[in-house]
């Protein structure tokens, strides 16, 4: 496989004062572990370039987008709310976040990549079409998919999201919209208490109880999702990759192993060989301690380049 790795140094910049969970030092821990493990280097490696307000615009009102433009503050952070925090350089950063799955749809379609992974911040599948929240400005994986349905005409993009916390962002922009299907795993009861009920034919709800385990991840995962896989048929895979559901997350409370992550990759990128011509794009949304978060990055990225899974210190 050709798998693509999309970053950019302005991720780094955003930051929500040095107490926060979501800070720069995640993506510098994972290129570590990822160049440690010699995997970085078989990798395609890429600088993103930043989102347009056109692609921004596909999936959030320009009211809104003008309305996030005005509160970036000149120096210092602002509160958005209690979790989301802005300095000056924010939105830059989260414009080069979504602007690299615009890429990584990019690079899947014209055959330059097998699949990509965008290694990047702030997370995105918190923000709903209008409204910036848990961490999140822009919705990047809802940017990308709508790039795909604009650029290259996919009508059937699957979206699948491992994070302990529910993509509310995703279904807010994609509810009712047949040509996405959302399947999203996450700790029930938790955060973002909104959208946890399956309401829509195009929505995958699957709620893990406090304590879930491997065992019990794959069997409801592949109760769950797989059917709709295999119904919808998908053109494009595309993975919001939280690796916050590891047992040693702070988190929250659902006990995950690394190779959990890398056995949920595989079941992807086995329905992307059906129906999307090996066509994956993921994006990088939780995993909040440093440790954790790599091994489950580096898990995750050797299957999208279709290496074995072996245990790592």
């Amino acid at each position: 496989m050709i798998t693509a790795y999309l970053t950019h140094p302005d991720c780094a910049l955003h930051h929500m004062g040095p107490e926060h969970p979501e800070s720069p030092q995640r993506l510098e821990a994972i290129r570590a572990r990822l160049s440690l493990a010699g995997l970085l280097q078989q990798t395609m490696q890429a600088d993103a370039k930043e989102a347009c307000n056109e692609a921004l615009a596909r999936v959030h009102p320009t009211r809104h987008l003008n309305a996030l433009e005005k509160c970036l503050p000149k120096e210092g952070i602002v509160t958005l709310d209690s979790d989301t925090m802005m300095n000056p350089d924010s939105l830059k950063a989260a414009r080069v976040a979504a602007g690299a799955v615009i890429r990584g749809v990019d690079q899947v379609f014209k055959r330059q990549a097998d699949n990509v992974f965008c290694a990047v911040r702030p997370p995105g599948h918190h923000a709903e079409a209008a409204d910036a929240m848990g961490f999140c400005f822009y919705n990047n994986i809802a940017v990308g998919a709508a790039h795909a349905k604009a650029k290259y005409g996919a009508r059937r993009i699957a979206i699948l999201d491992f994070d302990v916390h529910q993509c509310n962002g995703t279904i807010d922009i994609f509810k009712n919209d047949p040509e996405v299907l959302v399947c999203t795993s996450f700790q029930y009861p938790f955060y973002p208490w909104r959208y946890l009920r399956s309401e829509w034919q195009n929505v995958v709800n699957t709620p893990l109880e406090v304590g879930t385990d491997s065992t019990e991840f794959r069997r409801i995962i592949e109760r769950q999702w797989l059917p709709a896989l295999h119904a919808f048929k998908p053109d494009l895979v595309m993975l919001s990759a939280g690796f916050d559901a590891h047992r040693d997350d702070p988190m929250g409370d659902i006990c995950l192993e690394d190779e959990d992550f890398y056995w949920v990759t595989h079941l992807a990128m086995e329905i992307a060989a059906l129906y999307a011509e090996n066509r994956v794009v993921s994006v990088l949304e939780g995993g909040y301690n440093p440790k954790t978060l790599a091994s489950g990055a580096e898990a995750h990225l050797k299957a999208l380049l279709g290496l074995p899974f072996t245990d790592v210190p």
